[in-house]
C-alpha cells in the first residue's frame, strides 16, 4: 500500500518533483501544475506544502502542492503519474489534504488543468463543486496577418525597465485585476522573481505611458515558450494585459494586445496562446477577432462552505 507523506523537499527532491511535473505534462499534453506552483517549488523559502507518494522503486508517483500563502484561499494542484492512475492514489492524496488544518470549507479549492474527465470524477468524489473556468486560447500559426497596430493619442508604448518599473506595474496590476484571486495578488517580488527566468525579455514587456514618461496606464507582458507550438517548436504567450480602470475606454487594451502580438511575431513566434476567464465576454470577443480559438479548459473546484 502506498502512503502519501508531507515533505519539506531538499534541493534534490525539488529537482525530482520538477521532473515529475514535466513527465506528467508530456504524457498528458497539458501541465498539471501552474507556473506559480513551479516557481514556489524552485524557491527554498516557498510557502507551499508538498504531499508526495512514492512507488515500490522509490520514484514519485503522485504529488500534491498546497499553496498556503492566503489561508482564506488555499489552492491545491495534484497529479498522479499516468502509470499509477485508477488505483485510488488521487483520492488518497485528496483525503490527506482534506484532513489537514488548512482545509477549511469555503476556503480551499483545486485546479484541474485541461478539464480532464478523471479530474472531474475526483472532484465529485471528494465533494468539490465547479467554480470557475479558465480558457487557454490559441492563435495557430498560419492564421493570417495581424491587424495594423493602433496608436492611441497621447500615449507612448515602451519597454519595461528592470529595477525601475516594478512598483508602478504592480500598482496598475492590482487595480486592473482587483477582482481576480490570483493575478490581482502579484507583488513586486513576484515580478523580480520572473525577471530571473530564462524566458524573461524586457523588450517584450510593453508599458503604455501618458505623455511619454508620464503616468503608467497599462502594460502587456509577453512570454516566449521554447516549445508548445503544434509543430513542437517555440510559441509566444499573451502573458498579462492590464489596463488601469481610470484609463479604460481609450482603446488601450486592444492597442497593447496588438503591440505585444507584433513583438512576438517579430521574434518569429507566429503561434501564440493566452489564458482568459471563460465568462469575460468582452475579452473573449476581442481575442476571437484576432484569430484566437479555445484550445483547452482549466477548471477551479471549491470545497463549499458548510
Amino acid at each position: 500500500m502506498i502512503t502519501p507523506e508531507w515533505i519539506e523537499p531538499s534541493s534534490a527532491q525539488r529537482g525530482e518533483l520538477e521532473r515529475f511535473a514535466a513527465d506528467v505534462a508530456r504524457a498528458d499534453g497539458v501541465a498539471a501544475f501552474s507556473e506559480p506552483t513551479l516557481l514556489d517549488l524552485a524557491t527554498p523559502t516557498g510557502h507551499g506544502r508538498h504531499l508526495v507518494a512514492r512507488g515500490d522503486d522509490g520514484s514519485v508517483v503522485a504529488w500534491a502542492h498546497v499553496d498556503t500563502a492566503d489561508l482564506d484561499d488555499v489552492v491545491v494542484e495534484l497529479a498522479v503519474a499516468p502509470g499509477a492512475r485508477r488505483a485510488g492514489l488521487g483520492r488518497a492524496l485528496a483525503a490527506v489534504v482534506a484532513g489537514d488544518d488548512v482545509a477549511r470549507p469555503g476556503r480551499i479549492r483545486a485546479w484541474a488543468h485541461g478539464g480532464r474527465d478523471g479530474s472531474a470524477e475526483l472532484a465529485a468524489a471528494v465533494g468539490l463543486e465547479r467554480e470557475r473556468e479558465l480558457w487557454m486560447m490559441r492563435r495557430p500559426a498560419g492564421t493570417g496577418p495581424l491587424p495594423e497596430q493602433r496608436p492611441v493619442e497621447g500615449v507612448s508604448i515602451m519597454a519595461f525597465r528592470p529595477g525601475a518599473d516594478e512598483d508602478e506595474v504592480v500598482a496598475v496590476n492590482a487595480r486592473a485585476f482587483a477582482w481576480h484571486p490570483e493575478q490581482g495578488a502579484m507583488t513586486a517580488d513576484d515580478v523580480r522573481r520572473r525577471e530571473q527566468e530564462p524566458w524573461f525579455d524586457a523588450a517584450g514587456f510593453l508599458l503604455a505611458r501618458e505623455d511619454d514618461r508620464g503616468r503608467l496606464l497599462g502594460f502587456h507582458w509577453t512570454k516566449r515558450h521554447p516549445e508548445g507550438a503544434r509543430d513542437g517548436g517555440p510559441m509566444g504567450e499573451v502573458y498579462v494585459v492590464g489596463v488601469d480602470p481610470d484609463a479604460q475606454g481609450r482603446g488601450l487594451g486592444g492597442a497593447l494586445t496588438l503591440a505585444g502580438l507584433h513583438h512576438l511575431a517579430g521574434r518569429g513566434l507566429d503561434e501564440v496562446i493566452l489564458y482568459v476567464e471563460a465568462d469575460n465576454a468582452p475579452a473573449v470577443a476581442t481575442y476571437r477577432r484576432l484569430g484566437f480559438v479555445v484550445d483547452a479548459t482549466d477548471v477551479s473546484y471549491r470545497l463549499p462552505a458548510t
